[in-house]
């Protein structure tokens, strides 16, 4: 289900977010509008994301999900209602891929779990998922890519 997990060192990367605190069952409610608003920040300001969107989550989902959602930017932007800066960190992480349908997404992560678990590697909760492709252009759910990370000290 996941690439095999290795072990890496992110570098800080610069960021245009916007945070939400939501029900799982309130994801695509408020996910595609978000992400409009981000684009919609850049292109007004002349700037592209200079990467993959992603999604960086403060903590493990409860009854809520507390995380950003955002594009990594080459230099900072002008806030604009909700779109602030923020920025990915530089952080040891447990990284893997996991191609299907992000509704299937829960499965790899548990998957990416267990392995750092087994390895008894420190932990806090939080993770960032890249999506590697977009779905408007790849419209077969099983060909979704998205690189999972989790950190771990």
């Amino acid at each position: 289900m996941i690439t095999p997990p290795e072990v890496i060192t992110t570098t800080e990367q610069r960021a245009a977010t916007i945070h939400l605190v939501i029900s799982g069952r309130d994801m695509p409610k408020y996910m595609d509008p978000a992400i409009q608003e981000i684009i919609q920040a850049l292109t007004d300001q002349g700037l592209q994301p200079a990467g993959p969107m992603f999604s960086y989550h403060h903590r493990r989902p409860g009854d809520t999900f507390d995380f950003e959602i955002g594009f990594p930017v080459s230099k900072s932007v002008n806030e604009a209602g909700r779109v602030k800066n923020s920025a990915l960190p530089g952080a040891k992480v447990v990284r893997a891929v996991y191609q299907g349908p992000y509704e299937r997404m829960g499965d790899a992560w548990r998957e990416l779990q267990d392995w750092v678990r087994e390895r008894k590697l420190p932990e806090d909760g939080r993770f960032f998922e890249r999506y590697l492709n977009n779905p408007d252009e790849v419209k077969d759910p099983k060909d979704y890519r998205t690189e999972l990370n989790w950190l771990v000290g």
